[in-house]
């Protein structure tokens, strides 16, 4: 009992330190919102990564998303830091002015596809590792997104970390099973070094379609109090986002190049390497679905909450919070008719584009030259 007890406060006190608010919980939170939708099932790394041979996956993934990643995380923390804007409706209006609204153009469409392809995937989940009809992972789906947006920023902000441990640990099992059981094939396939034309190109769409993950953060950064703690902690986001998507592709070479067909890669080597972890993936994998939902509703609801406290001197009630969640949850489970393959290829690819242009390059253009004039160097 004491040993729980002391336990219990080990953890409480981690999450409540001061260090983990800073550098710890943005990127469990951005990593959290972008797995079910950036590397969950293991298409999305074949379609921007493993599509470009072996070890050009690898070089799109490190070089490429990676780098990207921390760089425009480390200036945008700080861009939210210096204008203390914690909403995507209050950080893109002071970076773009009037021309904001394009954004949320791009980050509705955004939404609606991740919703499709975690509403594709949610459905089936349950079905393949138990048996349940599909209806059953939907209804499960919805009364998450309903329950955690019902309830709001902190308990959303300990769901998401916390569920983040769990994830981890799964994708550590998986990385551990797929050495010991594929190991040879996995070097074999990375020393050949098979690098096709268009990795960097996959690894810059990759990068920018899930920088649209950045609203689900904003709300977690007021933490943050100076320049260095904004950039540490934006390249510490890169770095544990990418973590899990890295381990899964390794496992991925065992597979290679057959594994490029396939719909659900994760699902089609736990299979076959171990059939045991797969209802446990399976249930994390759709804990996933939840919290990537959750993540991109809450940054709605943070939008529309700023807009009725400036508008109507009101906030939005928990209950229009849930309603909310159900309506756009209930909607992504429409758009998963159009097939989770045509989601990810087209619709992903499409829109990092737009968020390149918007937040990428506006960024580094208007956003440096605005910290700039409100005082101090711009960050490096």
């Amino acid at each position: 009992m004491r040993g729980q007890e002391s336990e219990r406060g080990f953890f409480s006190k981690m999450m409540g330190s001061s260090f983990y608010k800073k550098f710890i919980l943005p990127g469990l939170i951005s990593q959290s919102v972008v797995i079910a939708g950036g590397y969950g099932t293991g298409r999305e790394l074949v379609e921007y990564f493993g599509n470009f041979g072996s070890l050009g996956g690898i070089l799109g993934m490190a070089l490429v998303t990676t780098t990207l990643w921390a760089v425009v995380y480390a200036a945008s923390y700080e861009f939210a830091r210096t204008f203390k804007v914690y909403d995507y409706r209050g950080f893109f209006k002071e970076l773009l002015g009037p021309g904001w609204m394009l954004y949320e153009v791009c980050y509705l469409v955004l939404l609606l596809i991740v919703l499709g392809v975690v509403g594709a995937a949610s459905g089936s989940i349950f079905k393949q590792a138990f048996g349940l009809p599909p209806l059953v992972g939907a209804g499960l789906f919805l009364a998450g997104v309903v329950t955690l947006t019902f309830f709001g920023s902190y308990v959303i902000e300990v769901a998401l970390s916390w569920w983040s441990f769990v994830l981890y640990a799964v994708f550590l099992v998986f990385l551990f099973v797929g050495l010991s059981k594929v190991g040879g094939q996995i070097s074999a396939n990375l020393v050949s070094g098979d690098i096709r034309e268009g990795w960097a190109l996959g690894g810059f769409k990759y990068a920018f379609y899930n920088l649209g993950t950045l609203p689900a953060v904003l709300f977690a950064l007021n933490y943050i109090e100076t320049r260095r703690e904004a950039i540490i902690s934006g390249i510490l986001t890169a770095i544990l986002t990418i973590l899990p998507g890295f381990f899964l592709y390794l496992v991925l070479m065992g597979f290679y190049p057959g594994i490029l067909e396939a719909e659900l890669p994760a699902y089609t080597i736990l299979s076959q390497i171990a059939p045991w972890l797969l209802p446990i993936f399976l249930v994390v994998l759709f804990g996933t679905m939840i919290e990537t939902a959750v993540g991109f509703i809450h940054a709605v609801n943070e939008r529309v909450n700023s807009w009725m406290v400036d508008h109507r001197n009101t906030e939005l009630t928990k209950a229009n919070r849930g309603l909310l969640g159900g309506a756009m949850g209930l909607i992504g489970l429409g758009v998963a008719s159009f097939g989770l393959i045509g989601l990810i290829a087209k619709g992903y690819g499409t829109i990092s584009w737009g968020f390149f242009l918007l937040h990428g390059v506006a960024l580094f253009t208007i956003g440096l030259y605005k910290m700039n004039k409100k005082g101090g160097k711009a960050p490096a």
